[in-house]
């Protein structure tokens, strides 16, 4: 999938959370990080941290790659 905004990378992240079965709550608990900002980021929130965003997409066994368009 290529990512073009906050929320098409939100859309990501929920997509993979929902196929490996986990709930926003079971992620903020291993995280610590909480429910309102994951919730935000799933929807897209253009503020959002990004190291934080890469860090829930890594736990989820997704990559982030930055390239240089043709």
């Amino acid at each position: 999938m290529i990512v073009t905004d906050a929320k098409s990378f939100g859309e990501a992240i929920r997509k993979r959370r929902k196929q490996l079965g986990y709930t926003q709550a079971y992620l903020s608990e291993f995280t610590g990080m909480s429910v309102s900002f994951l919730s935000d980021l799933e929807n897209g929130k253009p503020t959002i941290e990004l190291e934080k965003a890469i860090r829930i997409a890594n736990l989820l066994g997704m990559d982030c790659t930055v390239m240089e368009r043709k």
